[in-house]
């Protein structure tokens, strides 16, 4: 968790953003974005530079020699954010604005790639060099921070906190993900060397980031030490989609910073005929938009043949089992609507998802998990695409705390039920005779289908009542009598001070 200096140091930062001339949430995040991102690539070529040194192995710096930027040439070591941090605030500026910026805008070689396609257009707004260098020395003294820090992952939180101050999160339907139900989403999935991974609606990549990153800390030998898999990460495994083009930046810088050369980042309205993905991924992670209704002639008509609906949580979870190939598992984020909802189109997307594939898990998620932005109540599905069927048991859990408080503050709290779901999903045997007053506990295909499909965790949980254990009625009598004596005697001293101060 970040220290409350740090915090101070990134609200102090924004605020220097929002005097400085930029208000909208969404270009101050894209701006720090970019910012971080220069100053991570200066220590990225450092740290790579030491390695090979160490390894013995040659290295050459992006930033070695003469470097080409548009019609010029210029000396590389200028580009490199430990020397130009020290210009004075003029010339900064125009080192920033004429040379650094054009040169990440054309970093990557590939014209198709998604970072050159969504850095195209990417545009330097900082007004003044008096706020680029108040930015650059705020971002310094945040890194100094970041650097002494003993988190375990001190970047990822303050980019997540950066994101958090998005305002604009929540409107139509956009709730960022908090970054720790994330991680237990990847975590339950465990992702392969081998799987092609998708969010269709991505967002800034936070999904495709923790599946990387968990692949690195689990699968590293595995990946990196052979040249075919490593092409793999790199070039075909993460793809991403969404509509909004400042967060497609935000997520292949993001994707490219945590060391995905080439993800597929695309703009495509995911339940549009412009997505034609079909059985093509093997595991799908997303908290797609649920913003209510859309236009049903916007929606692939493949999608409507499986629930004909304008409610986007339904039309995602068709999609994701249309992108999904045999054997393709999905982890996704819904409200709870989806799971106990009446109408036609709500029944008959459970009830696919029960008889004609592999439903393995509901978990109920407290409604807290989503605050600041919204209180609204979710859950987690997990479940594999097999065409032909397969639920048998369904495993329900009860999510009651997350590790932090449950009002819009989330402070840190000490209740946390992740580890102890992950812990649980893996070791499926455990689960086999566990009563339906506990945590989690197993649910047959059959009850569900007698249910009419309900995935309401209420529907199965039992309340386990303890019995309450009363005095005798005589005991209960004689402490009233007791009780009234003493009233009574209370009364009549009272009433003798008065008569006593009436005199």
């Amino acid at each position: 968790m970040l220290t409350g200096e740090l915090k101070n140091k990134i609200d102090r930062l924004w605020e220097t953003f929002w005097t400085g001339g930029i208000t909208n949430p969404l270009d101050v995040v894209e701006q720090m974005t970019y910012l971080m991102f220069i100053h991570d690539l200066d220590e990225t070529d450092n740290l790579r530079a030491k390695e090979s040194a160490m390894l013995g192995l040659p290295h050459k710096s992006m930033f070695a020699g003469e470097v080409q930027v548009g019609e010029r040439t210029i000396p590389g070591n200028q580009l490199k954010w430990s020397v130009f941090h020290d210009f004075p605030a003029g010339q900064m500026y125009s080192v920033m604005q004429e040379w650094v910026f054009p040169f990440i805008k054309n970093l990557h070689g590939d014209k198709n790639s998604a970072y050159s396609k969504y850095m195209d257009d990417a545009i330097f707004k900082l007004p003044t060099p008096l706020l680029l260098s108040k930015v650059v020395d705020a971002l310094d003294e945040i890194y100094r921070l970041m650097s002494e820090s003993q988190a375990v992952d001190v970047r990822g939180d303050t980019y997540e906190y950066l994101l958090s101050k998005i305002s604009q999160s929540g409107l139509n339907g956009q709730f960022r993900t908090p970054r720790h139900i994330i991680r237990m989403m990847v975590e339950l999935m465990d992702p392969k060397a081998d799987d092609v991974i998708c969010d269709p609606a991505c967002g800034t990549s936070g999904f495709l980031v923790s599946a990387g990153e968990y692949l690195k800390e689990h699968r590293k030998e595995e990946i990196f030490f052979n040249r075919q898999k490593k092409d793999h990460y790199m070039n075909h495994m993460f793809f991403g989609y969404d509509m909004d083009r400042t967060m497609l930046r935000i997520g292949a810088m993001n994707m490219m910073t945590h060391g995905i050369d080439n993800p597929f980042i695309e703009y495509r309205d995911s339940l549009s005929d412009q997505n034609p993905d079909k059985e093509k991924h093997s595991l799908i992670l997303a908290n797609p938009p649920f913003k209510g209704t859309l236009d049903a002639d916007t929606v692939s008509a493949d999608l409507l043949k499986v629930c004909k609906t304008k409610k986007t949580e339904l039309l995602f979870l068709a999609l994701f089992l249309r992108m999904l190939r045999i054997g393709g598992r999905c982890a996704c984020i819904v409200p709870d609507g989806v799971l106990f909802g009446s109408s036609a189109a709500h029944k008959a997307i459970r009830q696919e998802l029960v008889d004609g594939n592999r439903l393995e898990a509901v978990i109920s998620m407290p409604s807290g998990v989503f605050k600041p932005y919204a209180g609204v109540s979710t859950a987690v599905l997990i479940f594999t695409k097999t065409g032909h069927g397969g639920t048998d048991n369904v495993w329900f859990y009860d999510m009651t705390a997350d590790g932090f408080s449950l009002d819009d503050k989330r402070s840190p709290v000490a209740e946390n039920d992740i580890p102890d779901i992950v812990a649980r999903f893996h070791n499926p045997e455990e689960e086999k005779d566990r009563p339906r007053t506990e945590k989690s506990f197993l649910v047959p295909k059959a009850e569900i289908v007698e249910n009419g499909y309900d995935l309401s965790i209420n529907k199965y949980k039992k309340a386990e009542y303890k019995p309450v254990e009363y005095p005798p009625t005589s005991e209960i009598m004689a402490e009233l009598r007791r009780l009234e004596s003493e009233i009574n005697i209370a009364i009549d001293e009272l009433e003798k001070m008065l008569q006593g101060e009436g005199k």
